[in-house]
């Protein structure tokens, strides 16, 4: 069976100067070849820097792209890999305090919490609409999303990049 090919972005929120050509080697290793990332300052955090950089790999490269940039200290980032017709969509984002959270993700871009996952925060839950939030809210990555949005917004003034040719 042919590999999937499957595509996806890498937003890297916040990283210390120092550490720029270090992250640019980790996901160059991980894509099997040498990247250079469009580094600018990042206006929420002093000292750091940002950058996005769109991928295209084999299924289950977001993973692995995560993977080689976490546990680095002072790095918020984000990896994104599209679902493909073999494989399911992801959501990875890592920040120094909260460590790195996955999330399967839907042909939109929209989180998708599978069965197992709803049947344990119903169960520890208990009945509880209060502790069912938190469980859902833990689920979905709200605290990650809530620390990174400051970041996100930081980008809105960043040059558009069309990935895809129409037609």
């Amino acid at each position: 069976m042919a590999s999937s090919q499957a595509r996806g972005a890498i937003f890297i929120h916040s990283a210390p100067r120092a550490l720029c050509p270090h992250l640019e080697w980790a996901v160059g290793r991980a894509l099997g070849r040498a990247v250079n990332f469009d580094w600018c300052e990042q206006p929420i955090l002093s000292g750091s820097r940002r950058a996005e950089f769109y991928w295209e790999g084999h299924a289950g490269m977001g993973a692995a792209l995560a993977t080689a940039m976490r546990g680095w200290e002072h790095l918020r980032f984000e990896v994104s890999e599209d679902p493909t017709p073999r494989s399911d969509g992801g959501r990875w984002m890592h920040t120094p305090g909260l460590g790195i959270h996955y999330a399967q993700t839907d042909t939109a871009g929209n989180v998708v919490i599978g069965e197992d996952r709803v049947r344990y925060a119903l169960e520890v839950a208990a009945g509880d609409p209060v502790e069912l939030q938190r469980e859902l809210e833990v689920a979905l990555g709200a605290a990650w999303d809530e620390e990174l949005e400051p970041f996100r917004h930081a980008s809105d003034d960043a040059p558009v990049v069309w990935l895809h040719k129409v037609g």
